[in-house]
């Protein structure tokens, strides 16, 4: 199990995950956008600069944009690069694994209370 440094931006891409490169640039972009890095200038790095960060493909740094893109996080002008959109860091924190984790457990937790009214409504009329 061998863990490849990659150089420029400081992210370890580890080569066993199973989670394609382009996955690994986009969440670690939002990690990023989470803590305010591309906030004063508004601008994300360019494909060729996310090329050279990250020592990965065009295809790779395309698709990485192109997610964070889907999720609402940036925007693209030909020729001009993408741009953090106005709700950007907001979302970032809540696009992480923690609000995932989150988003569960409320949802299970509505589900419990659901069951719960369930089981009483079934013993009211059971015990009709």
């Amino acid at each position: 199990m061998r863990q490849r440094q990659k150089r420029g931006f400081g992210v370890q891409m580890i080569e066993w995950t199973g989670r394609p490169a382009y996955q690994q640039v986009a969440d670690d972009l939002r990690r990023r956008i989470a803590a305010d890095e591309f906030t004063e200038s508004g601008k994300l790095p360019s494909l060729a600069e996310l090329q050279e960060g990250y020592k990965v493909t065009i295809t790779v740094a395309r698709e990485a944009i192109r997610t964070l893109k889907s999720e609402g996080l940036a925007v693209s002008h030909q020729g001009k690069g993408a741009f953090l959109t106005p709700d950007s860091p907001g979302l970032a924190r809540g696009a992480g694994p923690n609000a995932a984790v989150d988003a569960l457990r409320q949802e299970v937790e509505v589900l419990r209370r659901e069951v719960g009214e369930l089981r009483e409504r079934i013993a009211t009329l059971e015990a009709s």
